[in-house]
């Protein structure tokens, strides 16, 4: 079993700056990969960015160049840096962890960017 606990959300202006966290407990080298996902009101959740337990990283095209996923060096936390925020980057930020066998997802938080 895999837990996560999000953090970093809020308002931001738009061209502003936003870091979010994501820290796992539980099972932790059950993790195969981990990532972000976004759903923004009357839209569907999508995919935003992902990393492996390998370091291999994957964008969504609309955020490629703004937004970098890493990991901490025990792999139990990964972040989502985001630069140049638009307001189109306005959802709620839900975190992920897949083993290959269960999907866990973190509790969501609120990312505003106001134009």
């Amino acid at each position: 079993q895999v837990q996560l606990v999000e953090s970093g959300g809020g308002l931001v202006q738009a061209g502003g700056t936003m870091r979010l966290s994501c820290a796992a407990s539980g099972n932790i080298f059950s993790i195969n990969s981990m990532g972000w996902y976004r759903q923004a009101p009357e839209n569907q959740r999508e995919l935003v960015a992902t990393i492996t337990s390998g370091g291999k990283t994957n964008y969504v095209d609309s955020v490629k160049g703004r937004f970098t996923i890493s990991r901490d060096n025990a792999q139990n936390t990964v972040y989502l840096q985001m630069n140049s925020l638009k307001p189109d980057d306005t959802a709620v930020y839900y975190c992920n962890a897949d083993s290959g066998v269960t999907v866990y997802w973190g509790q969501g938080t609120q990312v505003t960017v106001s134009s």
